[in-house]
């Protein structure tokens, strides 16, 4: 198994107030990131703002990454309709040291056929250094893989997982069902976690666990308490996937210390700081340092 089960953050992308990467505030997420338990992080994803980073940007963040990762593993994200964008990313990604890539499809072309989408999955996977995780993210794409089309994407050995950001609870059987036992299945809507661990998914790629990742920790490393940690941590889950992602996410953790500025990059807009108050103070039970 290329990645251990447990909790994956979908890291967001700390910038500077001029619009730059700030690699400092990334270090010390991933640093926070480690030590709440998790076991790898995927970068310029959805919460990573990964379609408005270039591919240079791309190459540098998961530099940078490597550098500073500890002990996670570092998957970085790929969202282009470019193969050969795809291929030097995922070429740069395995020369940095990443463990793995997480590919959505070219979701530009939805008109596209079943064959021509597991085709160009197909030649990205035969040039990859590195495994892939195919992505299914059809709020997003406007592209939802079938059962089957999982199943045909994951006959590929180097096509060594998935993530699952549908929300749609009857995939955790019928993923399940396509998937060889080798193969790792990432849920991305937290509020399904527990269902689709006891399905015997691997765990979770989350955007919340940008500010809760100790509890989804908590979730998958304590099965005897699952379900009252769900029942805890559900009404935080969905006040936190109910808002603006990743500008409150990036709120979040600007209020909490961890990044230098919650500013995200155009066309993403920065949330008003009195919503994040009443998150923090009125939803989540929390407050700021």
């Amino acid at each position: 198994m290329v990645l251990e089960p447990g909790v994956y953050p979908a890291s967001v992308t700390p910038m500077t107030d001029d619009d730059k990467v700030d690699e400092a505030s990334l270090a010390r997420l991933l640093a926070k990131f480690e030590s709440e338990g998790c076991k790898g992080v995927v970068l310029a994803g959805t919460n990573g703002e990964g379609p408005s980073l270039s591919a240079v940007e791309k190459r540098d963040l998961v530099r940078t990454g490597v550098a500073c990762k500890g002990k996670l593993k570092v998957i970085l994200g790929i969202a282009t309709p470019s193969l050969d964008e795809a291929r030097w990313l995922a070429s740069q990604a395995g020369k940095a040291g990443a463990d793995a890539l997480l590919v959505m499809p070219p979701a530009y072309y939805r008109w596209a056929s079943t064959e021509a989408i597991v085709a160009w999955f197909t030649q990205l996977a035969d040039a990859s250094p590195i495994p892939i995780l195919a992505y299914n993210f059809p709020g997003a794409t406007g592209m939802p893989f079938s059962a089957e089309t999982m199943g045909k994407l994951l006959a590929h050995s180097q096509i060594a997982g998935l993530k699952d950001s549908s929300g749609q609870p009857e995939n955790i059987a019928s993923y399940r069902a396509v998937a060889g036992p080798e193969k790792v299945l990432f849920v991305g809507d937290e509020t399904l976690l527990v269902p689709a661990l006891e399905a015997g998914w691997t765990g979770t790629i989350s955007g919340a666990a940008n500010t809760v990742a100790p509890w989804l920790v908590r979730i998958i490393n304590e099965p005897e308490n699952r379900k009252t940690l769900e029942e805890l941590v559900m009404p935080v889950l969905k006040a936190i996937r109910g808002a603006p992602q990743p500008p409150t996410n990036k709120a979040l953790l600007h209020a909490f210390g961890a990044i230098a500025s919650a500013q995200p990059r155009l066309p993403l807009e920065s949330i008003d700081p009195s919503t994040v108050m009443t998150l923090l103070s009125e939803r989540l039970g929390l407050r700021p340092a």
